[in-house]
């Protein structure tokens, strides 16, 4: 495996500097910049403005990386790039010095919260809870950038494809540091629409009779999503998605009956309040090579404060 750090690298570049003729290869530090971008973006075209070059200087400039160092760091194909394990060696290193370089400014830029920080959270807490207070955030950092990838299923702060990722479990990876976020609390829930048309179920036997939104079963990206046994064992969704608004919006529009968080549910008929009652909890979870730089520690207390903004929605 390829170890990379300043010591060797410093080393390359004397010993590629003493080589003479075509076949000499010198490291140019600033090619890093532009292998970092594309390892994070995963394709050079989304590197390119990353890096204020075009697409075919990119490509260029991370050849020429691979053949100062003799190694292939990417592999390519038509879908992307897709790291090897001496480019995930050489991006952990990278990152290493990135974090090092951003610790020896905080003095100097009196504690500025600079620089990128990418979010992974489930689709309903991202776009529900966090995406309408990220404006603040930034007007209070204008030298910050959140990337928020909210969606069915998390990003992998492990394999640093995200800074923070906010899971519904608490990841064991020694390369993680995991902590509590906030409980939250789910319903079940139907339209006035539905239950005028349909009845409203006087028990929970009554809810075999009914149709059930839910999520695809097999497509279930976490566990804790299996709600409908803990409800009523044997309980099948009749319309499913892996989409948790999507779920919403089929039983907003008079689709059916179904489990959705408390702080989604605006609008909607709350059934069986005092049988049904769900709670699951949401974890923050960062990688220990980032977690103390200035801009991870604020954007995660930034987290917290916002779930306590919101812990009637939540809770």
């Amino acid at each position: 495996m390829l170890t990379l750090n300043i010591a060797q690298l410093e080393l390359q570049k004397c010993k590629a500097n003493c080589k003479t003729g075509p076949q000499a290869a010198m490291i140019q530090w600033d090619d890093f910049r532009f292998f970092i971008a594309a390892a994070r973006s995963g394709t050079f075209s989304d590197a390119a403005p990353l890096t204020g070059a075009d697409v075919a200087t990119v490509s260029r400039r991370v050849a020429r990386l691979e053949t100062a160092l003799k190694a292939t760091l990417f592999v390519r194909s038509s879908t992307g790039l897709k790291l090897t394990a001496i480019g995930r060696n050489v991006l952990s290193e990278c990152e290493n010095i990135e974090t090092l370089v951003s610790r020896l400014h905080e003095p100097v830029a009196q504690k500025l919260i600079a620089g990128t920080v990418r979010i992974s959270a489930s689709e309903g807490f991202g776009n529900t809870i966090l995406a309408p207070l990220i404006p603040s955030l930034i007007e209070e950092n204008p030298a910050l950038s959140i990337e928020l990838a909210a969606n069915s299923g998390f990003l992998s702060p492990s394999i640093r494809e995200v800074d923070i990722a906010v899971t519904l479990s608490a990841d064991v990876d020694s390369r993680l540091i995991v902590e509590p976020l906030t409980t939250y609390r789910l319903g079940l829930y139907s339209s006035a629409d539905y239950l005028k048309r349909c009845g409203k179920p006087r028990k929970l036997d009554d809810l075999l009779d009914h149709r059930i939104v839910g999520y695809v079963d097999d497509l279930l990206y976490a566990p804790e999503l299996r709600y409908l046994e803990e409800i009523r064992p044997g309980l099948k969704p009749s319309l499913a998605s892996t989409s948790i608004n999507a779920q919403r919006e089929i039983i907003l529009h008079g689709g059916g009956i179904g489990i959705l968080p408390k702080f989604i549910a605006d609008g909607l008929t709350r059934l069986f309040p005092q049988k049904i009652s769900l709670e699951r909890r949401f974890w923050i979870a960062t990688h220990r090579d980032v977690a103390e730089t200035a801009r991870i520690r604020h954007v995660k207390k930034w987290m917290h404060n916002v779930v306590e903004a919101s812990a009637t929605a939540l809770r």
